[in-house]
């Protein structure tokens, strides 16, 4: 399995592309003006408390005041609002919580107004970032990560990943970190930690704990809100949340970034710096490794998968609807229940993709082809439970229903990545959209291999001016490709009377094929 991780730079923007065996599956955007990422550490003033949502609202800077929770303050925040006093006075020089004194934790059931006060100062981390019309979502129980642990002030807990389940490494871990974390301070050991020595742990641990540091630092005499602590720059953030030893290459098209992410990869995995590449070409970086095609034919409403199915995507105020479709696909499958099963499972795949490259949150509810086999549609659940292991966000999935319904909730922390697919229509329709030409070819290119199948010897495509252009134009042009694949040339000819999604096929007596 090859990983590769494409890094397409502008003046403003860097974007992130993940590829697997060369399909895409994450793509992330990093906007240079974003000011309120995941992570992010602020110093900020309540600007009141409201004990009907046993919430406050703080002002961190954004135009929405940021929303923080009853449950999100943490049980030891009497102990961070006593640090924060103490540190902005500049009665407190030593950070390090080792003769802190602790305050009496807070009460799992309590309520808002009796910790908290309006126009209180107050350090709260970003958890999700602004959505639509809603403020950041903040806590105040601080967590730094770093590539193997994560740093957690005021608390004495060690927590292990529970995706590492062998029980002997889950102990040795413990101790390990037992051994090297500093009083006032809990450590969470991230999955990437399993088999790493301690001098690996301890050199992560104090990166980590010099970042809290320098951010207690900040805070006397600090105005309200500033941040305090910022995120890694993107690149390495990404890097140091899903790079492992299955990566083959990582590509980048900036020199500076390509020497940051040398840098780091340096620091974390110095075996693996050589598979970072500087890109020197006049073709596009997202162009020359096929991402922009990818782009264009994942993120419209109707989306293709193999063997003629494709997903139809529709987003809801409360939720997202997607619909499973078998397409016009010949049935090779003995039955109907196979073919469905089939389907399926091809579907679960690609659903777990498009979460993953959308960054779909919220509740997700998937319409599946009936199947009335109950063996079937177990096989079906755990198969997209496999397909998703892969995904970073938190989610859940329940089993399929009778009608053959399955409901998802998947954490969203940051807006759903929504790309414009669709173009303004050249037939001079005012106001009127259509897909990109890139969905009309795939759906020629489908139904092409069909009539191949079908032994038609000699093919004649007429279609809309724009699409032959994009058919028969640069080389390797696509009808190049289909000549390549099938051994079998296609006449393509422009037709000006035809709408832009119109197309037929002829044989070589020159009669319609239907």
């Amino acid at each position: 399995m090859d990983k590769e991780l494409i890094i397409r730079s502008s003046s403003d923007d860097v974007d992130f592309a993940l590829l697997k065996d060369g399909k895409l599956i994450e793509l992330q955007k990093d906007e240079g003006e974003n000011k309120f990422s995941v992570g992010d550490v602020f110093i900020a003033k309540i600007r009141k408390t409201v004990p009907g949502l046993n919430a406050a609202f703080v002002n961190v800077g954004y135009e929405k005041d940021a929303f923080l929770h009853y449950h999100d303050l943490g049980p030891k925040l009497p102990s961070l609002l006593k640090f924060i006093k103490r540190v902005s006075t500049g009665k407190l020089k030593d950070f390090s919580l080792k003769n802190f004194p602790f305050e009496k934790d807070i009460d799992k059931g309590g309520k808002i107004v009796d910790v908290l006060k309006s126009n209180q100062s107050l350090l709260v981390q970003i958890v999700k970032e602004p959505i639509s019309t809603k403020g950041p979502r903040i806590s105040s129980e601080l967590s730094i990560a770093g590539r193997y642990i994560v740093l957690v002030p005021f608390s004495n807990r060690i927590s292990i990943s529970q995706k590492i389940e062998d029980k002997e490494e889950k102990d040795r871990l413990k101790r390990l970190v037992k051994s090297i974390t500093p009083q006032g301070f809990g450590v969470i050991v991230r999955t990437v930690a399993q088999g790493k020595k301690v001098a690996e742990l301890d050199k992560d641990l104090q990166n980590l704990l010099s970042r809290w540091t320098a951010m207690s630092k900040k805070l006397h005499k600090a105005h309200h809100p500033t941040k305090v602590l910022g995120e890694m720059n993107k690149a390495s953030s990404i890097l140091r949340d899903i790079f492992n030893d299955t990566f083959t290459g990582i590509t980048v098209d900036d020199e500076e970034l390509y020497y940051q992410i040398k840098d780091y990869l340096q620091e974390i995995a110095p075996k693996k710096e050589s598979i970072v590449k500087l890109y020197q070409s006049n073709i596009p970086i997202f162009e020359k490794f096929g991402i922009e095609r990818q782009i264009k034919t994942s993120f419209g409403k109707t989306v293709s998968m193999a063997k003629g199915a494709y997903l139809v995507i529709e987003h809801t105020e409360a939720l997202h609807v997607v619909d499973v479709n078998s397409g016009n696909r010949s049935n090779k499958a003995n039955n109907q229940e196979e073919t469905a099963l089939e389907v399926n499972l091809i579907a679960a795949t690609e659903i777990a993709r498009q979460l993953r490259l959308r960054d779909m949150g919220g509740i997700i509810v998937v319409d599946f082809i009936d199947m009335t086999n109950a063996e079937n549609r177990q096989k079906l659940f755990s198969h997209l439970r496999d397909e998703m292991k892969d995904d970073r966000a938190k989610h859940k999935i329940l089993p399929p229903s009778k009608f053959g319904l399955i409901q998802i909730t998947r954490q969203r922390v940051r807006p759903e990545l929504d790309i414009k697919t669709r173009e303004e229509n050249p037939n001079g329709v005012n106001g009127a959209e259509i897909e990109a030409p890139i969905g009309v070819v795939q759906k020629i290119t489908h139904d092409l291999e069909k009539l191949f199948k079908k032994d038609y010897k000699k093919v004649t495509l007429n279609t809309h001016p724009f699409i032959a252009a994009f058919l028969t134009k640069g080389f390797p042009s696509v009808r190049s490709k289909w000549f390549f694949e099938h051994k079998k040339w296609v006449k393509v000819l422009p037709r000006d009377a035809y709408t832009y999604l119109e197309y037929h096929f002829f044989d070589k007596n020159g009669k319609q094929i239907k």
